[in-house]
């Protein structure tokens, strides 16, 4: 009995180190399989070289190739006006410098949108758009948004003054674009600053108006949310509106007709009134 049972008791040992085995076996083959395919995975991503700042760089920081390097980046994923070679940056018959209009961090990739054309300064004519132009606004603190307004902010003007009759304040260009405050145009800037002068991007026509009501009354900005795509619609506002008062309507007194005839009285001729027969 117990040599049967010994049996019994090798043979359910044995089984058990054999379903063992084969358990790490399985495992061992599927960790391995999910290895491969995430090895196969991994090299499906198609990389190309894209150029990428090797320092932090500044405004007004002029770009040289020192300051960059390349990279292997994920084709799929590669930002809009980004460059892929030294020669997209600096072209053989071009300077060999830009000059930075954004703060670029280490590692990241070199856009268009943030450094000037090969061998021109942070100038305002760099951040001018084609047919653009750039004017100046006098601004203070009330009208200046109280030292909150910032290049590359966008701001709605108002104009204020007098229109026949009654004094009136006006929206004029809504969602203009600033391009500098003062003598600054870093849009990295986060200083304060209480503007004397706000230089704006705006097509000779809205140059034209701005410049026409800067002479006829005072302009004020209103600063627009980032992001707001609210087409702010025609606005104007007096005294009468503001405070609720509604024209009384002009009442005209219709006059009875009034006939007369003439008579002569020596050398005078003389009028005498009479009833109207029709």
């Amino acid at each position: 009995m117990r040599l049967i049972f010994g049996l019994v008791l090798l043979v359910g040992l044995g089984l058990a180190g054999f379903a063992v085995y084969m358990a790490q076996g399985y495992i061992t083959s599927y960790e391995r399989q999910l290895a491969e395919a995430r090895a196969a995975s991994t090299s499906r991503v198609e990389l190309v070289p894209v150029v990428v700042a090797s320092e932090a760089l500044r405004y007004g920081q002029q770009v040289t190739v020192d300051n960059l390097r390349l990279v292997e980046w994920p084709k799929a994923s590669l930002p809009e006006g980004v460059f892929q070679s030294g020669a997209e940056v600096f072209p053989d018959d071009k300077p060999k410098f830009r000059t930075v209009l954004r703060a670029i961090e280490a590692g990241e990739p070199l856009l268009a949108v943030k450094v000037t054309e090969p061998g021109t300064d942070a100038g305002l004519t760099s951040r001018l758009g084609r047919g653009k132009r750039a004017f100046a606004i006098r601004v203070d603190v009330a009208s200046g948004v109280s030292g909150f307004l910032r290049p590359g902010d966008q701001a709605d003007v108002y104009w204020t003054g007098q229109a026949g009759n009654k004094q009136v304040t006006r929206l004029i260009q809504p969602g203009i674009q600033l391009i500098a405050i003062d003598q600054i145009a870093d849009e990295d800037s986060t200083r304060p600053v209480i503007a004397r002068t706000v230089t704006v991007e705006a097509t000779p026509q809205q140059v034209a108006a701005l410049a026409q009501a800067q002479s006829t009354g005072r302009l004020s900005l209103s600063l627009v949310g980032t992001g707001d795509d609210v087409v702010a619609e025609v606005i104007e506002v007096d005294q009468k509106l503001l405070l609720g008062i509604e024209e009384e309507p002009v009442v005209v007194e219709e006059k009875a007709p009034v006939c007369t005839i003439r008579t002569r009285r020596g050398a005078e001729v003389v009028e005498i009134p009479i009833p109207c027969t029709n």
